[in-house]
């Protein structure tokens, strides 16, 4: 669960995933979801105001492991920690990585969507959508095969990549041997500087 963001956008001084919604905070919302899921263990990764958003995850949720992102140095960043954060006997089976500030994911949908990723034996999914606005998410970039071939964050798509409609929503799911050997390849030469979870 990434929830080290500050949220800048919203300019608020309340941290975005702690904003309430409908009777839950956002990621409230998010993890309740994930708790169809029945996860063995779930890892959130905290940054901005971890001081209030660290001891409210673990009131959500006993025994959550909690990774300090010191510096937001992008997503693949992010889960490089909550990775190094498990032990070695931990880091198996199914890695789903969701994000704190999407209230409106369901746990039927996380479930149909693990459900998919297993039965697939694929290393990787990605749980995607068609929008009529993508400006501001990755594009599915796919090949000839339907196959997907690169997902392109907006500042480093090209003209024709932009103007793809099927977008990244973020929730990805790994499988964990993948996951464990891709992270220590990530490279940082994009327009943001940063470690991009999508270029696993």
């Amino acid at each position: 669960m990434l929830a080290a963001g500050g949220g800048t956008r919203m300019k608020s001084k309340t941290m975005k995933v702690l904003h309430p919604i409908a009777g839950r905070s956002m990621i409230g919302h998010v993890l309740h979801a994930a708790s169809a899921l029945e996860p063995t263990r779930i890892v959130a990764v905290v940054g901005n105001q971890r001081e209030q958003v660290g001891p409210h995850i673990e009131a959500l949720v006993p025994g959550v492991v909690l990774a300090v992102q010191e510096t937001q140095d992008g997503t693949g960043h992010a889960v490089r920690i909550a990775w190094e954060a498990l032990p070695a006997d931990a880091r198996t089976g199914t890695v789903i990585v969701a994000y704190g500030d999407t209230p409106l994911l369901q746990g039927e949908s996380l479930q149909a969507f693990a459900d998919f990723h297993r039965a697939s034996a694929d290393a990787v999914s990605i749980l995607t959508g068609v929008v009529a606005k993508p400006h501001g998410y990755g594009r599915i970039v796919r090949g000839a095969d339907g196959g997907v071939e690169a997902i392109v964050e907006q500042k480093d798509a090209t003209p024709e990549q932009a103007a793809i409609a099927e977008i990244n929503s973020g929730i990805l799911a790994f499988d964990a041997d993948f996951l464990d050997a891709a992270l220590p390849r990530l490279g940082n030469q994009n327009a943001n500087g940063e470690y991009y979870l999508t270029d696993t």
